[in-house]
């Protein structure tokens, strides 16, 4: 091979040398040398010969008649201009000082030739090109990749040469930086090849000059050529390949520091001010390229649409009119995040933070109109509970946390981000970082974020009406108001506006609003200072006094921090006042570890207090702290035996109770410490639930710590976070089609917990972790590691799935069983005999051997409370059997249920777990529920029935009579629960008790045939009257779950509250008309928005397919729906007319967005799976008829139903993975690549023609078109996880479709597998 080579390259230079010696012309010695190479056999271009040249002729005999021939070869197809220009740049540029002939005649011909990049041969012929040219530029080594494409090489081969001409310039020129990163230019510098300019040439003075005065030429041709290459079109798209997909980005970030560079010197060097103009048109170019963005084809009705532009609030005459649809997603996510039923595992600031980067993408809006978006969001979700519906749920504490922490640390987060994130984002900057010339308010940098931060605060106070304060809020308001104000005073007097100044130094009063707790929020996350105490109109002095003569009261925290003992006045006055420093959390912490007994309690409660729902500027680092207090550590002197944490009895006796609070549990759910305070309450059951109480006294609060208070406390706590009470049927219908929140299991949460403390090891990652409890244990925690918790565990799952199997009389379990019964029936007997037709205590037990009537019968058994659980099973079993039976009463049976609730609180688990599994299993015939066996929900039943009806009706749901007549009815198991239920007391000290009784109630009537639920909230309206409004809200939504229509009619009332008609003001339909202002009562009457009870019913929803079908179709139908009202709008010149086009597309839109948010509400990330696998891809196969309205729409409507679906396809991915993925990309972006590179080769298959298509040609061709356009637009990230060859497919198919820029921008972010495909195409 080697010789072949040599034989042909003495052929090539005898050839030459003959045709020079003969003065023939350059074309001649291209006709000879072509004859050589077809004599040999090899193809064109040829490799061989363009070393050849290169190597041999250019110096040796450099001549322009030589440099003549070379031009020829390129334009004749012998060489490839390519690999010549490639072999020049790595031999001419070294040289250019002595050779500056040499150098012009390259620049020439890099000029010329630059983008001639003609066809290759074979495969072998590619691959030596290929090789040679990245050897010659050494491109893989320098660009940190691997050339594997000629196109590749190419792209690189321009990008080197941009760098290296303008390096070249810079040194000619005689400027240097030292900051400028030369690695992306190997030739810049001309070494001591220069240092004797002259080594070739003679010394002739005349020659000389010559020649130094081509040199000074060549630095300015070098720019000219830089200028003329960057001008070229081709030259715009392989820039952006580099931009867009080389994983290094400081290379890229090299070129613009480059044109930093000579912008920033050209009033001092006079060669710069020479080249000015070349030097505005060459920056012009660049930043050209790096914010092009591909425009559809605008003879086409897509064209039109897709560029209609933003969504932002600039659109508007002002933000009250129109700009519901745009943000609606930040109200939908709010209000469902209210839901108390859900405790989702993950930070409402990290979901929260996603969508805010998400919706200001696909909104196309500044910052400013972002946050204000935000707030206004917040604000609207705080004011619906202004008077809110008694009963057991999280109120107005969660609203706040949402508004006033959450949504500050999200923004904080947006705004840190910005030096991790790409700018240009959305625009098409996947990867990268670039230095950006300008940082005006509407762009991306750091500063426009805080300031359009700053804008929307001040902005903010123009919304009295959504700023007006809570009444339990008024004092807090006006508190911040009055720190403003003196401040202001202090300041103007001189002296420090902060020293000394503490919580109720308020001698100037002020009259405050939400705007200022907002404020105040703000500045203590460090996002503003307090110059907005000045903002114009931000201190309104009150009307009664300006200044209060009064003592200013000195804040219980202050005596605190000064060494006061915590005796029960300071004790109260802590817990009701929410702390403001970080510093005082950590001395109560630290108090609550080494303090006396009752200091350990008291610091706990103060912590598990006000500074927990109301320490707003604080409250993360609350939570924080009340997680860490669950896992205390183990005390130096302590060598067991036994758990430490029994020495920490009373501190978690405490820390327990003031955690299961309904609206603590939520607000630690917000942040999304679910996992952490699952695997630390795990150790406590552990621990407690294996100890011998040594008292009999009850168990249900938390006046006196014991094993059986503390175990049950921590056991009730750990299973409200599992959501246990779930019925089993929800548990098998899991996968597709089932519901989607039943995956949360306690292998999951510890699963959770693991993943989130194995980021915070500092020796496997440098990422921030989003777990907000920083520094937990780097120890993988497993359910293996508690056995009596898995063994319970292990017996849950087992009930559920079967019946229990019997036990034999010398059992363990029997024997506790036995001792169970014996407590049960002295309770019943205590009083006197067994009431109505119960039989004697004997035959109540498990195994129907006698039980011992002794004294031991009448004592409570002193007995570990795993054992206890273990037992109960058995025990729920005979007693419900007994009373199936008539050997035992249903008001005994209440009762002997109520007494082992009392006993041991943890066992409303088992009673709970045991009866659901019954209920669901349809086993046990139903009783009358006749105010005699059983109480009678007679007295209220028809009037909550009539209320359900008007309710739902208010929501657009119209359902027929739901009670047949007759004595109601419910099955035994279900009938024994209701009855316990509403024995508890409506305590405080219990609501861990009915944080997992009501959820459980209601679960399982929902489970049972209708109309249980009426029944259960008769029977609680009548025990509760307070609480009634809440209650037949609550039975509302089992209407919902199950029923089909309801569901349907629930959703198209949604659409219709939300979407104003087209013809009308956008201020009819709004965020107001689908959630609703208030959840009270409407002159009488409850009135539920039906946006709100869709919120609170879509997760329950059994067949969540449908709600995907139904959404989908809804959307097309909308969509079609405007475009006939366009259609038929007005003359024929208003209809062709951009306004009444656009406001039909702009509808589509809206619908999409209502669309994607009620999806994503449904079922999260699971159903936009099924979207983008099942739903789209079957409407698009299906055939379907015309529909009303079609007709006079004609193919606008068809236009606008595949912009719509697009629309919705897109929206609804983002807001379940995000636009880049930056939460927690571990399983969410698994599932994206997985989801979306699926949908994206049904795409490729459809435009290839192996599917057939099913629906209209123009929505077909709108669908895909829109579709790609956003994703290129909105999600480039997305693509460079779809498979290179079907984006090859899609590409041909939108050439097809004469869309080629579009195909252009797809292609181009599809990573560096698709540089070299993009390079030859446009090539």
């Amino acid at each position: 091979m080697a010789s072949e080579s040599s034989d042909f390259q003495q052929r090539v230079l005898a050839t030459v040398k003959s045709s020079q010696e003969r003065k023939d012309p350059p074309l001649i010695w291209a006709m000879e040398v072509s004859k050589c190479i077809q004599e040999t056999g090899l193809g064109l271009p040829n490799p061989e010969l363009g070393q050849v040249l290169v190597s041999n002729l250019c110096f040796s005999n450099n001549n322009p008649t030589l440099w003549k021939f070379i031009e020829h070869a390129i334009s004749s197809r012998l060489v490839s201009s390519l690999h010549i220009l490639a072999l020049l740049t790595s031999r001419v540029i070294p040289h250019r000082r002595s050779q500056p002939e040499a150098y012009r005649l390259y620049l020439e011909l890099l000029s010329r030739y630059a983008f001639s990049f003609v066809p290759m041969g074979g495969d072998p012929c590619r691959e030596q090109i290929m090789k040679s040219v990245d050897d010659a530029l050494r491109l893989s080594h320098t660009n940190g990749v691997s050339v594997t494409e000629v196109g590749h090489a190419a792209v690189l081969f321009l990008f080197s040469v941009i760098i290296s001409l303008i390096d070249c310039t810079l040194e000619d020129w005689g400027m240097q930086s030292a900051s400028i990163d030369k690695s992306g230019s190997a030739y810049g510098s001309a070494g001591h090849q220069d240092m004797d300019i002259d080594a070739m040439g003679n010394s002739n003075d005349k020659r000389n000059e010559h020649r130094e005065q081509l040199r000074r030429v060549n630095a300015f041709t070098a720019i000219e050529v830089v200028e003329k290459l960057t001008e070229n079109k081709r030259a715009m798209v392989l820039l952006r390949l580099v931009h867009l997909n080389i994983n290094r980005p400081e290379k890229f970030n090299g070129l613009l520091q480059r044109l930093q560079f000579l912008e920033s010197h050209k009033s001092t060097s006079p060669n710069l001010k020479s080249a000015s103009q070349i030097l505005v048109r060459l920056s012009a170019n660049i930043q050209r390229a790096l914010h092009w963005e591909y425009q559809l084809n605008k003879r086409h009705t897509v064209g039109m649409l897709i560029d209609i532009g933003s969504c932002s609030l600039a659109s508007f005459h002002s933000f009250r009119v129109g700009q519901a649809a745009c943000w609606l997603p930040f109200d939908m996510y709010m209000e469902n995040a209210m839901d108390a039923r859900q405790l989702p595992a993950t930070s409402a600031c990290d979901i929260l933070t996603e969508l805010i980067n998400t919706l200001q993408v696909i909104n196309r809006a500044s910052w400013q109109e972002t946050f204000l978006a935000l707030w206004v969001s917040a604000l609207r979700l705080v004011q619906r509970e202004r008077d809110p519906l008694e009963g057991p749920i999280p109120h107005l504490d969660a609203r706040l946390c949402a508004l006033l922490s959450i949504t500050p640390l999200a923004i904080v987060r947006v705004i840190e981000e910005e030096g991790e994130m790409p700018s240009h984002r959305g625009g098409g900057a996947s990867g990268n970082l670039v230095v950006s010339y300008d940082h005006g308010i509407d762009g991306n940098g750091y500063a426009s974020r805080r300031h359009g931060l700053i804008s929307s605060l001040q902005v903010l106070g123009q919304f009295s009406g959504l700023l007006s304060p809570p009444p339990s809020v008024v004092i807090a308001a006006n508190n911040a108001a009055s720190k403003a104000a003196s401040f202001k005073s202090s300041f103007k007097n001189g002296t420090d506006g902060f020293k000394g100044f503490g919580y109720g130094d308020t001698s100037v009063k002020a009259v405050g609003n939400m705007r200022h707790l907002i404020v105040e929020a703000c500045i203590a996350r460090k996002l503003i200072d307090t110059s907005a105490y000045y903002w114009p109109g931000y201190v309104v002095p009150s009307a009664t006094s300006l200044t209060d003569s009064s003592p200013v009261q000195k804040s219980p925290w202050s005596t605190f921090m000064e060494g006061a003992q915590l005796t029960d006045p300071l004790k109260n006055a802590l817990i009701a006042t929410p702390a403001t420093s970080l510093a005082e959390l950590q001395k109560l912490y630290h108090i609550a570890l080494n303090g006396s007994e009752e200091e350990k309690s008291a610091a706990a409660k103060i912590l598990c207090g006000a500074s927990l729902s109301r320490g707003w500027n604080v409250q993360e680092h609350v939570v924080h702290f009340a997680v860490k207090l669950l896992s205390p550590p183990v005390p130096p002197e302590f060598s067991g035996p036994g758990s430490h944490l029994v020495g920490y009895m009373s501190m978690l006796n405490a820390v327990l109770f003031g955690l299961s609070s309904f609206d603590n549990v939520h607000i630690l759910s917000l942040y999304g410490v679910v996992p952490e305070v699952a695997a630390a309450l795990m150790p406590v059951c552990e621990a407690f639930g294996s100890l011998i109480p040594t008292s009999i006294h009850k168990a249900t609060t938390s006046d006196e710590p014991s094993a059986y208070t503390v175990f049950s406390c921590a056991f009730l706590f750990l299973l409200r976070l599992w959501k246990f009470y779930r019925p089993p049927h929800e548990h098998s219908t899991a996968g597709g089609g089932g519901t989607t929140e039943c995956v949360l299991t306690l292998e999951y949460l510890l699963l959770l917990r693991n993943s989130r403390a194995a980021l915070h090891n500092p020796t496997t990652t440098t990422n921030k972790a989003t777990n907000p409890i920083d520094g937990p244990s780097v120890q993988p925690i497993y359910i293996e590691s508690f056995p009596k918790l898995r063994a319970w565990y292990c017996q849950n799952q087992a009930c559920i799935a079967s019946t229990l199997s019997g036990l034999c009389s010398g059992n363990p379990v029997h024997q506790v069983g036995n001792k169970i019964l014996s407590m049960i029936y002295w309770k019943m007997t205590k009083g006197g005999a067994v009431s109505g037709n119960s039989s004697n205590p004997s035959s109540g037990n498990i195994s129907g051997s006698p039980v011992n009537s002794g004294d031991d019968a009448y004592q409570r058994p002193m007995l570990p409370a795993w054992e206890v659980l273990e037992a109960i099973p058995f025990v729920l079993e005979a007693v419900l059997t007994a009373c199936a039976h008539g050997r035992l009463s249903s008001r005994d049976l209440t009762t002997g249920l109520r007494d082992l609730v009392d006993f041991l609180p943890a066992s409303l688990a088992a009673i709970i777990s045991y009866f659901s599994a019954e209920i669901t299993r349809g086993i046990w015939k139903p009783v009358l529920m006749n105010g005699t066996d059983w109480p009678s929900p007679a007295a209220n039943l028809f009037l909550i029935e009539s209320e359900i009806k008007v309710i739902l009706a208010s929501a657009g749901v119209d359902t027929p009579g739901s009670y047949p007549g007759g004595m109601p009815m419910l099955p035994l198991p279900m009938a024994a629960m209701v009855s316990l239920t509403i024995t508890f007391k409506l305590d405080k000290n219990i609501e861990y008790i009915h944080g997992v009784a009501g959820p459980a109630l209601e679960n399982c009537g929902s489970g049972c045939p209708w109309p249980s639920m009426p029944i259960i909230g008769a029977l609680w309206a009548q025990k509760v009257r307070r609480w009634h409004d809440f209650i037949v809200t609550s039975c509302c939504r089992s209407v919902v779950r199950q029923d089909r229509d309801a569901i349907s009619q629930l959703l198209r009332s949604c659409f219709t509250s939300f979407l104003r008609p087209l013809q009308v003001s956008a201020s009819t339909g709004s965020v107001s008309g689908l959630l609703g202002t208030s959840m009270s009562a409407r002159g009488g009457r409850i009135h539920l928005a039906p946006g709100f009870l869709y919120l609170r019913t879509c997760r329950a929803i059994h067949d969540v397919n449908f709600v995907s079908d139904m959404i989908l179709d809804l959307v097309t139908k909308s969509a079609r729906e405007s475009a006939a009202g366009w259609a038929t709008m007005g003359s024929a010149r208003l209809r062709s007319s951009r306004p009444s086009l656009a406001s039909a597309a702009a509808r589509a839109k809206e619908v999409a967005m209502l669309g994607a948010s009620l999806l994503c509400a449904a079922g999260g990330a699971q159903l936009v799976q099924v979207l983008y696998q099942e739903t789209m891809p079957t409407w698009l196969l299906t055939t379907r008829e015309g529909k009303p309205g079609v007709v006079a729409a004609g193919h606008a409507a068809c236009i606008l139903e595949g912009y719509a679906m697009a629309y919705l396809l897109v929206l609804s991915g983002t807001f379940a993975w995000g636009i880049e993925g930056t939460v927690a990309a571990t399983s969410a972006s698994l599932w994206r690549a997985r989801v979306f590179g699926m949908h994206m080769d049904f795409i490729a298959g459809m435009l290839e023609g192996n599917i057939s298509l099913g629906c209209d040609t123009a929505t077909w061709k709108a669908y895909v078109s829109c579709f790609v356009g956003l994703v290129v637009s909105f999600t480039p990230a997305w693509i460079p996880e779809v498979k290179h060859g079907t984006l090859r497919k899609l590409a041909n198919g939108l050439c097809g479709w004469h869309e080629s820029e579009l195909a252009l921008a797809l292609l181009e972010r599809g990573g560096e597998a698709a540089m070299g495909s993009v390079a030859e195409l446009f090539m």
